[in-house]
């Protein structure tokens, strides 16, 4: 399949790149680069190159050298999005056709504290861009969409561990509405017109980087999430981690979530094209490991793992964390044949791997 891929340049973009042409797929990126650096896809360039660079198999009748498509333009640039889809045209069979088989849509605002600072960037740039996109898609056939979504859909989940069955519950921020709200309009989407297929994926805690250290998370500023704060700290860039509670009704007082490898979470959409080839309609999935660990049990494993102490200090509880959140992640094994692969101690040694060899990002 060749695939638009839509805030390519991201940390599970990136990722999801590689796993995507290592699947024998091709990409188009389109990213402004706003949460995101170039350099990512030049650096995911340079591992294809290195992994097959050896090989003759499937890979024989590519170019020797992996070069990306990229575009640099915002998802709510009609304008650009209809040139990259004019561009990309084939002629079959005497026919001007779409030169896309399927969408990856990753881009859209992600800091959880930023979209309770500023609700309406986050609607304005999240569901805007979606609109234009999807309006996009549909005029030019491409009915194929998999949709980078969130566990926070649940909100405080009614069971543990959740499974797709479960409600969906209120969201406590604006990141969490886009996606929350978003999933419904492409519901709706694909129910009004049966030719859309649909993949949902809700991510759970993604953390890792790929194995050769090359690429990985690179947030800007302050990090909002736990393991690139942990690295900070390790690497010497912050002084401590705040850890947000240690009252919560779990076995060492910090939360627990379901932390899941960037690589296992890439190779996810890579199955989820499964669920678009047999035209499945709408699909959800939980994407996670099934596991939860408390941030507590993070620290601990890092520094086991990576020999490197990790000062923190206890802090007020956060507003609108929950105690406990981790999924059953059996319905992607069971209809996708996919799992994840990596543990706890894979994704401490792939986030320091990354962090130590690139201290201050890309």
């Amino acid at each position: 399949m060749n695939i638009l891929v839509t805030g390519g340049a991201g940390f599970i973009g990136s990722h999801t790149l590689i796993e995507l042409y290592k699947a024998g797929h091709t990409a188009l990126v389109v990213d402004n680069l706003y949460n995101a650096k170039a350099e990512a896809l030049h650096r995911v360039e340079e591992i294809l190159n290195s992994q097959f660079s050896t090989l003759n198999s499937q890979f024989s009748t590519l170019n020797s050298q992996f070069s990306i498509p990229f575009v640099q333009a915002d998802i709510r640039d009609r304008e650009a999005l209809e040139n990259i889809f004019r561009q990309n045209e084939k002629i079959v069979n005497g026919q001007v056709v779409n030169g896309f088989d399927a969408c990856i849509h990753f881009a859209g605002l992600k800091a959880v504290g930023e979209s309770v600072a500023k609700p309406l960037e986050y609607y304005e740039n999240n569901m805007n861009g979606t609109f234009v996109l999807l309006d996009v898609l549909r005029r030019h056939g491409c009915k194929n969409i998999i949709f980078s979504s969130s566990a926070t859909v649940y909100g405080d989940p009614n069971e543990i561990p959740i499974t797709e069955n479960c409600p969906k519950g209120q969201c406590t921020n604006p990141y969490g509405q886009t996606k929350s709200m978003l999933e419904q309009v492409l519901t709706d989407v694909q129910k009004a017109d049966n030719e859309w297929n649909v993949v949902l994926l809700r991510y759970f805690n993604p953390i890792g980087a790929h194995p050769s250290g090359r690429i990985g998370e690179n947030p800007n500023g302050i990090p909002n999430n736990l393991m690139p704060y942990i690295t900070q700290v390790a690497v010497g860039k912050r002084e401590k981690l705040g850890v947000f509670g240690n009252d919560y009704p779990t076995h060492d007082g910090t939360g627990v979530r379901d932390y899941i490898h960037v690589v296992d979470l890439a190779r996810a959409h890579v199955a989820a094209l499964q669920a678009i080839e047999r035209k499945q309609g709408l699909a959800v999935y939980n994407i996670g490991t099934g596991h939860g660990y408390s941030v507590l049990d993070v620290v601990k494993a890092f520094e086991r793992v990576n020999k490197v102490p990790i000062p923190y200090a206890i802090m007020p509880r956060r507003a609108g964390d929950i105690a406990t959140c981790y999924c059953n992640p059996k319905k992607a094994e069971l209809e996708l044949g996919w799992k994840a692969q990596f543990d706890l101690d894979d994704m401490c040694r792939d986030s320091w791997n990354w962090q130590r060899n690139n201290p201050n990002g890309y």
